[in-house]
């Protein structure tokens, strides 16, 4: 099934002065998706992504891929900062863990993929550079968090993934290779690493699981 596709312009862009290199993916974190593309539109929030995507798999279109949304804020991905320059946003509509996280409904995620896999056709991302807004800012943000289907995507062509574990190494400046501000409280870094790739595990701390999996990722 097609996904149905709005286009609501948002004001709140400016002009992109570097290539897309990265792809970052959100929960909105508000109670519904209506007021989400609200918030997103509103040239008071000074807030916007290019794409929302409802649960019920609705794409709206906000902001051009050719213009820099305001949605990653202060950021920092494999030694580059404020990503809002070299990134497309994608906003998911969830609750989020502030109004009653819960799993991304199946429509959702169809349309997410299928989305996704138009922009990586469209702009030299690599897979190590689709990653979520509590990756590129893990003092701040926990979006789009441990349930969201990592795993399944990198299944299907966007994003990597990992089920093994090498031995444990340091796991600082294993994160750091992955990507990761390590300059940032451990915890709070370890934390972001396992909902994005230890969503069982989400402790924040530096057990030897986590280590082998940072350590197999790095590899």
């Amino acid at each position: 099934m097609t996904a149905q596709v709005i286009f609501s312009p948002s004001p709140n862009f400016d002009v992109r002065t570097g290539e897309v290199q990265h792809l970052v993916l959100h929960y909105t974190g508000m109670q519904t998706g209506a007021a989400a593309v609200e918030r997103l539109c509103d040239p008071a929030a000074k807030v916007s992504s290019h794409y929302v995507v409802d649960e019920d798999g609705t794409i709206y279109c906000l902001v051009e891929e050719q213009f820099r949304a305001w949605h990653a804020g202060v950021s920092y991905w494999r030694g580059m900062q404020a990503l809002n320059d070299s990134s497309i946003g994608i906003e998911i509509v969830n609750p989020g863990h502030e109004w009653g996280y819960r799993a991304f409904p199946e429509a959702q995620i169809s349309a997410v993929l299928a989305l996704a896999r138009g922009i990586l056709q469209r702009h030299p991302i690599p897979a190590h550079n689709v990653v979520g807004h509590s990756d590129i800012a893990p003092d701040r943000k926990q979006d789009p968090g441990e349930l969201f289907p990592w795993k399944y995507l990198a299944g299907q062509g966007v994003g990597v993934w990992t089920d093994d574990f090498a031995p444990p190494g340091d796991i600082p400046a294993d994160l750091a290779a992955i990507g990761y501000d390590v300059t940032l409280p451990l915890p709070a870094v370890i934390t972001a690493f396992q909902r994005h790739f230890l969503p069982d595990q989400v402790t924040g701390e530096a057990d030897v699981a986590t280590a082998g999996r940072a350590a197999a990722l790095r590899s």
